[in-house]
């Protein structure tokens, strides 16, 4: 996942996919669209990709499933959002679950979907014991650095929640289900954006993330 944030190259988060353990998940992040360009450009341009670029690539299968996002909230960008929920929960036990979801849509989530997910989808999520610490939406802009395919045509909207366990997620799940307005409203309200099931990817962060 390509994010709009900070300077250069920023590898935010990285995670392991604890269902595949094939798989990682990372966020890196640029201030903007050219910026990006720039900061790729010079990166596999240079040495230290010339170096190690094979023997990084024989490590990976699939290096192409990318999506190309920006957060879904002008006013907060993504190390905002995980510096205010850092704080919030700064008595807590030490989070060692994250679990992101990743909506593809029919339209732009700009076309009444990124307000029907703050005043209907989130607060009953967050009744259930998932706040969405992190939300993105798919950057309109055309990919700049085709050397690294993205996933294009497509409308995304992604969000990211932390629980301290796994018994924790379960009973965020169990609450949603045993939930009549989730089951009879709110969901059904969520699948007519929706042109495809829901992915839920649930994470363990690296010992190298930012975001743990």
């Amino acid at each position: 996942i390509d994010t709009q944030e900070s300077v250069g190259i920023t590898l935010i988060a990285q995670f392991r996919d604890i269902d595949r353990p094939d798989v990682f998940v990372w966020l890196r992040g640029f201030p903007d669209m050219p910026a990006r360009a720039t900061a790729l450009a010079a990166f596999y341009s240079g040495p230290a990709w010339a170096k190690h670029r094979d023997a990084a690539n024989r490590t990976m299968v699939d290096s192409d499933n990318v999506l190309l996002l920006r957060p879904a909230r002008s006013d907060e960008g993504f190390m905002a959002g995980i510096s205010k929920h850092a704080t919030a929960g700064s008595a807590l036990i030490q989070p060692n679950l994250f679990v992101m979801t990743i909506y593809t849509l029919k339209a732009p989530a700009s076309d009444g979907f990124r307000e029907s997910f703050e005043n209907i989808f989130a607060p009953e999520l967050a009744r259930s014991g998932a706040s969405p610490m992190l939300k993105f939406e798919t950057e309109p802009s055309a990919n700049n650095f085709p050397r690294l395919p993205i996933r294009e045509g497509e409308y995304t909207f992604v969000w990211l929640a932390r629980f301290a366990n796994m018994t924790s997620y379960d009973r965020h799940i169990a609450t949603l289900e045993d939930s009549r307005n989730w089951r009879e409203f709110v969901h059904p309200a969520l699948e007519h954006y929706l042109s495809k099931p829901a992915e839920v990817l649930r994470l363990k962060p690296t010992a190298g993330s930012h975001v743990k």
